[in-house]
């Protein structure tokens, strides 16, 4: 099988996965109408598949996700073959998209969400607090807020590797805009973003309660440490 084979398939999966991940972000409430987004990165290429814009998650299809460089240009291919890019736009966080992908490598996934708790909660510009062992597990600490920018270049993507780069967490809270994710794999982003919406909404239901109670740091780094390298097959 020669290498413009092998790109072509892999194109052709990576856009059944993206759009396929796409349902679960409308299975657990995360989005409404054609808001968010989720991409893949395209391995040891300099390229990613993401989400068309505008475009209802009930009519999306794998041949309408759209395949850009890392600068969040739609390519239709390269010396090794061509994969047919929709007639369509991507979404309008491709840039955000793409900023993490050239400057973090290990990232191989991006999600983007307006889930109602973790939205409000970057409404208010602040950070979930780390008062859950399932925080501890999943995102080792508490989960950050970003800064403010608009839409429309890679400012929003700057603010995500600014924010995240240093931190174990897979989540950030863009103040004023919402939850974006980072994983290893589009799935992983996707995992991501469904416990960054489950935690946000506990701790906040656990304020109208009284004031939650920290974790000590020490026992979130041996939460962390045993979720990410013992749990699990």
């Amino acid at each position: 099988m020669n290498a413009a084979t092998l790109t072509l398939e892999t194109i052709a999966l990576i856009r059944q996965e993206v759009c396929a991940l796409h349902a679960e972000l409308t299975r657990y409430g995360l989005v409404v109408w054609t808001a968010g987004n989720v991409s893949a990165r395209v391995p040891g290429r300099e390229l990613m598949v993401i989400k068309p814009s505008g475009v209802s998650y009930d009519d999306l299809t794998p041949e309408q996700m759209v395949v850009t460089d890392l600068y969040g240009v739609p390519v239709d291919g390269d010396e090794d073959g061509e994969w047919g890019n929709p007639p369509l736009q991507p979404s309008s966080d491709t840039a955000a998209h793409a900023y993490v992908y050239r400057n973090m490598p290990d990232v191989g996934g991006v999600v983007h969400t307006h889930s109602t708790y973790a939205t409000a909660w970057a409404a208010r510009g602040e950070s979930i607090p780390c008062v859950l062992t399932m925080m501890g597990d999943e995102f080792g600490g508490s989960i950050p807020v970003g800064p403010f920018a608009l839409i429309g270049d890679d400012s929003i993507g700057q603010g995500i590797v600014e924010t995240l780069q240093n931190s174990n967490s897979p989540a950030v809270l863009m103040q004023n805009h919402g939850p974006f994710t980072i994983g290893k794999d589009a799935r992983s982003a996707v995992k991501a973003a469904v416990m960054c919406e489950e935690v946000a909404r506990t701790v906040h239901i656990s304020r109208q309660l009284g004031e939650p109670v920290a974790i000590d740091q020490g026992h979130v780094e041996s939460l962390y440490a045993r979720y990410q390298n013992v749990y699990g097959q």
